[in-house]
């Protein structure tokens, strides 16, 4: 069972999520809280695989409780978000989270997203990634990073942090790229693991960061 802390201000919202999960037979929504503050002391005794956090919320805001979750290592977090609030998404993929969705998003993917993040990976929406790190990366939105941390990758493994950044699958490198599935996933692993880095989501980041990839480009 992936077990799951809704976190949400607004009561109709939680009830909305906790409706969606509980109708899966492999999701268990084990805890709801109202407030980042209440949201950590919930991760931290319920030790759930995923907190569903809201953004903006009274006492302690989602971007900061999603750092505490994080460094405390009590729960992978994914973000849920509205198109006017991408510098707090921003804030909270720097801070650890997994990812993060619209809150419009379709019930089907919602489930979809919260499995990949019980599993490990992390969730990114090509489309709003894009726009989030051109808006405030490309425009110093973050500070950059000296180019020379990436010298550790081989040219194929550039090539493939590229292509992550731009909101591509595995399977979408794999094919821009004429691999196979399990090489691009074997890339990807030796390109997290060199740079020390948690996921995807972190690779994007720091490509971004670095200069490898640019705001507009692509």
């Amino acid at each position: 069972m992936i077990r799951v802390v809704v976190v949400d201000d607004q009561e109709l919202m939680r009830v909305g999520f906790r409706m969606v999960l509980g109708a899966q037979a492999d999701i268990d929504v084990v805890g709801e809280a109202g407030d980042g503050a209440q949201a950590v002391r919930m991760a931290a005794e319920l030790r759930p695989d995923v907190v569903l956090m809201d953004v903006r919320m009274p006492v302690l805001d989602g971007v900061e409780a999603t750092k505490q979750i994080v460094a405390a290592g009590t729960a992978r977090v994914l973000v849920m978000t509205t198109f006017d609030l991408d510098e707090y998404v921003y804030a909270a993929l720097q801070g650890g989270a997994s990812g993060f969705l619209l809150k419009d998003t379709q019930p089907d993917y919602l489930v979809s997203a919260l499995r990949s993040v019980a599993a490990g990976d992390a969730v990114m929406s090509p489309s709003v990634t894009r726009r989030l790190l051109d808006r405030f990366v490309g425009s110093g939105g973050s500070e950059m990073r000296d180019p020379a941390e990436l010298d550790v990758l081989t040219d194929r493994e550039r090539e493939v942090l590229v292509l992550i950044a731009k909101g591509m699958s595995n399977v979408e490198i794999a094919e821009t790229l004429f691999l196979s599935e399990a090489t691009v996933k074997t890339h990807v692993g030796r390109i997290l693991s060199k740079l020390d880095l948690r996921d995807r989501v972190q690779a994007v980041v720091l490509a971004y960061e670095t200069g490898l990839a640019r705001p507009g480009i692509g």
